[in-house]
Formats: structure tokens, C-alpha cells, sequence
């Protein structure tokens, strides 16, 4: 029985009658029922099957195609690895900041509006009566923080109505524009 090493040139082309017939149903398959993911593992299973009269088949004598040549995953990032690393994703290694040991989302949920949007949370049919009457006896009462805000910015003018803002956290520009349109800021908690 000759070994593998002793195949030569004639044997190169050669397709087995077992593997013509597996090609016709292949194709017969594909022609009544469309590509599907049975033919697509006969493809595979196809070209593994040309490559088997071959020793190498298709990685080289020389290399030779071993389990994990360089390590698994990301090993020798530091290392044999680095010039990789360091080119395509820098500062992957390292920390950056401080710690902060059991922090909790909720205590730095401030939320910002400024203060041309305010007039936004006033209904829209009462928003045009209290633009027309400005009288600081019936002024809006603005609550940012059932709208869903926790602080209110400067940015912005401001119609000259007289306006109750009540809201957690105010910022210096945005208490000046409301008090110079004749309205009051209310902290709550």
C-alpha cells in the first residue's frame, strides 16, 4: 500500500463516482429547493475534501499550522504583541481617573433646562392667556421637577412676564433673567 508522500501528479484532477454523485444531488438540491444551509456545509465539506490528497493542505510546509503560535486571546499584548497593541489600540493598558466605591447614579441625576424652553412646560391653551395678561397677581406657577428637571440654565431670553419657577438647583445667570422679568425662583428638595 503506498503512503501519502508517494501521490503523484496523475492523482491531482481525480474525483472520485462517489463524489460526482455528490455533486449532482448537491446541484439538484440547490436547483429545486434554493441555496439552503444543508448545500453550504456540502460546499464545505467540498473543499476540505479537494484538499485532502494534498499534505499541507494550504498552510505551508514551512510555518506549519499549529493550535495558537502566538498565545490565545489577547496575550502578549505587553510583550511580542506590543507594536500591535500600541498602533491599532492605544491605551488599551493603564488606568485613567479615580475610584469611586459604591457610587450611586441617582444622586447625580440633575437633568438641565434653559430657560427659553421654560414656558415649554406650561400648557399650550394657558401659556397664550398668561403671555397676554402679565400680571404678576396671576403668575404661572413653572414646576421643573415634575417635568422631569432638575436644574435650570441661563441660556436664552426670556419673555418679560412674571413667572414662579420652582425648582432643585439654579444656576446665577438663569435666577438674574427670571428676576429681572419680574418672576421668583423656589427651591425645593
Amino acid at each position: 500500500m503506498p503512503t501519502r508522500l508517494t501521490k503523484t501528479r496523475k492523482h491531482r484532477g481525480h474525483v472520485s463516482v462517489l463524489m460526482a454523485t455528490r455533486i449532482f444531488i448537491k446541484n439538484l438540491f440547490d436547483s429545486l429547493y434554493g441555496k439552503s444551509s444543508l448545500t453550504e456545509a456540502m460546499d464545505m465539506k467540498w473543499e476540505f475534501t479537494k484538499l485532502n490528497h494534498l499534505i499541507q493542505t494550504g498552510k505551508g510546509r514551512v510555518g506549519k499550522h499549529r493550535k495558537h503560535p502566538g498565545g490565545r486571546g489577547m496575550a502578549g499584548g505587553q510583550h511580542h504583541h506590543r507594536t500591535n497593541l500600541d498602533k491599532y489600540h492605544p491605551g488599551y493598558f493603564g488606568k485613567v481617573g479615580q475610584r469611586y466605591f459604591h457610587k450611586q447614579q441617582l444622586h447625580f441625576w440633575r437633568p438641565s433646562l434653559n430657560i427659553d424652553k421654560l414656558w415649554t412646560l406650561v400648557a399650550e391653551e394657558k401659556r397664550d392667556e398668561y403671555l397676554k395678561s402679565a400680571s404678576s397677581s396671576a403668575a404661572p406657577v413653572i414646576d421643573t421637577l415634575a417635568a422631569g428637571y432638575g436644574k435650570v440654565l441661563g441660556k436664552g431670553k426670556l419673555p418679560q412676564v412674571p413667572v414662579i419657577v420652582k425648582a432643585r438647583f439654579v444656576s446665577k445667570l438663569a435666577e438674574e433673567k427670571i428676576r429681572a422679568a419680574g418672576g421668583v425662583v423656589e427651591l425645593i428638595a
